[in-house]
């Protein structure tokens, strides 16, 4: 199968993705891929074969790696397997996992339904992003007074946020 952006070389790449709720799916080749960012699932790590060797030549290599303070797994750990070891691992390695889950997700904070083991701050940054969201959307349509009211709604609900951090 060609690859159907450059339409020259062998597809090598499938990619499956939804945009605005529809499945979406390409085949491309590896140089369509990469210059898409379809590269590898961490493309701007890279292994730098020098650093590795020169590192075991000087027995240094474990003491200048991060590593994660709970299960012990180093960055590269996590790009060669390509999972996470634990959910610390999230906060020692935040600088570098955060352009990959930017990349493969589109977005960096969670839109979408909660567990009910939610706290109540959660619950009402969750609702005011989705009323932000439907204002947004109700100004497109111009429609004004559906647009006031949520208006109104994200301010009650943005006093109520600030009472409960008072009260903390």
């Amino acid at each position: 199968m060609l690859c159907q952006s450059c339409e020259k070389k062998q597809a090598t790449t499938h990619i499956k993705t939804i945009l605005n709720g529809e499945l979406k799916e390409f085949n491309l080749c590896h140089e369509c891929a990469q210059k898409l960012g379809y590269g590898s699932f961490f493309g701007n790590i890279g292994l730098d074969l020098n650093k590795l060797f020169g590192s075991f030549m000087l027995g240094s290599s474990e003491k200048n790696t991060k590593l994660c303070k709970c299960c012990g797994s180093s960055f590269s750990d996590i790009a060669k397997s390509g999972q996470v070891g634990c959910a610390a691992c999230y906060d020692t390695f935040f600088d570098e996992l955060m352009p990959s889950i930017q990349r493969i997700h589109g977005r960096t904070t969670h839109i979408g339904k909660l567990a009910h083991s939610a706290g109540t701050e959660a619950r009402i940054k969750n609702e005011i992003m989705k009323y932000k969201n439907e204002l947004e959307a109700a100004v497109k349509a111009q429609e004004f007074e559906r647009a006031a009211e949520i208006r109104d709604r994200i301010k009650e609900l943005e006093k109520g946020a600030a009472q409960n951090i008072d009260n903390k």
